[in-house]
């Protein structure tokens, strides 16, 4: 198995999280790619760099006035007097469909969701280097390859086509399986997160060239809140093309891999090729989000389970937070394909 990472990725440091109305320490820090690389040790994987395929595969998913943003955002928000370090928005409107405003303040709250993804100066930076990584994964199973770990950091799921939310910036789960699917590849993605890649199924929810299934706590009582319940199956052209399990809170090893049974029946009944694994490690019993209880060794056999399928598979880091043993459980899963 190849894999790919950045260092540059590292470069994004939030220092901003608002829970419960209390601001903490973001958990989604550089550290984590340390953990993730850890993982890849254990397992006698060296990444490769991703090559720099530019914007375009990126354009793909996200228009131009929401990379114009990312782009910019930082410097003009810098030049507002009494500003924050990072770009927190502060007002949001009731649509996204409402005007569209000139000024940075306002731009902010059209384009991120919440407060947990703060803008910083390398934030772009490293999104754009996180997006390369899953770009490169692609093409590697496009030259035939049958799996691909892209480190990506940060994540993306969380982000719609132009709304970053939930520490992430870019899709890059989005950005991969569009991809390959303009290479002529039928395309699955499966999201294992602890929380619903909402992101991820905004951009495909009209769409039925691109299968979403995400396997995830129920939404009801936790992030995203608005977004994972099983009746969004999809709309217009891509009803039908959606499928969300949501999972009781606590759930542990047998009750996650009876939905991904489900998960998995569906995506061969639909007849995917290939499979873009959106791959969280958050729904581990130590993470910091406390959200289900799958174990070390579940997370061995959920890799196992999806390996079975028999598809190219390009997995794309997700959530998965700081933990002893976030390297362990990334190792777990990436030993099916090894």
């Amino acid at each position: 198995m190849k894999a790919f990472h950045h260092p540059g990725q590292r470069a994004h440091d939030p220092q901003f999280f608002l829970s419960s109305g209390a601001p903490r320490p973001c958990p989604e820090k550089p550290a984590r790619i340390d953990a993730l690389l850890s993982g890849l040790t254990r397992l006698g994987i060296t990444p490769d760099l991703p090559h720099d395929h530019g914007m375009d595969p990126i354009a793909a998913i996200h228009p131009a006035r929401y990379l114009t943003f990312l782009q910019t955002i930082h410097d003009r928000w810098t030049r507002i007097e009494g500003a924050s370090p990072e770009v927190i928005p502060n007002i949001h409107p009731a649509s996204r469909d409402d005007g569209y405003p000139l000024s940075a303040v306002g731009q902010a709250g059209f384009h991120q969701t919440d407060t947990s993804c703060p803008i910083g100066p390398q934030t772009h930076e490293a999104a754009y280097l996180s997006a390369q990584c899953a770009i490169a994964g692609a093409e590697h199973l496009m030259t035939g390859a049958r799996a691909a770990y892209a480190l990506c950091r940060p994540p993306g799921h969380h982000c719609f086509a132009e709304l970053a939310g939930g520490f992430c910036y870019l899709n890059n789960t989005a950005i991969a399986a569009q991809a390959l699917t303009l290479s002529g590849r039928k395309v699955a993605i499966l999201d294992i997160d602890l929380h619903h890649g909402n992101g991820t199924q905004g951009i495909f929810y009209d769409r039925p060239d691109v299968l979403t299934v995400s396997v995830h706590a129920h939404p009801e009582r936790f992030y995203p809140f608005f977004w994972g319940y099983p009746e969004e199956l999809g709309s217009g052209a891509g009803a039908g093309a959606n499928l969300n399990l949501a999972l009781e809170r606590g759930s542990a090893d047998d009750p996650f891999r009876r939905a991904l049974g489900q998960a998995l029946e569906r995506i061969t009944l639909w007849g995917a090729d290939t499979l873009v694994l959106a791959l969280g490690l958050d729904a581990f019993a130590g993470d910091p989000f406390a959200g289900l209880a799958v174990t070390t060794p579940g997370f061995a056999q959920i890799g196992r389970d999806i390996r079975a399928l028999g598809l190219p598979t390009l997995i794309v880091q997700e959530g998965g937070y700081l933990c002893p043993e976030l390297g362990e459980n990334l190792a777990a899963v990436l030993g099916a394909w090894v």
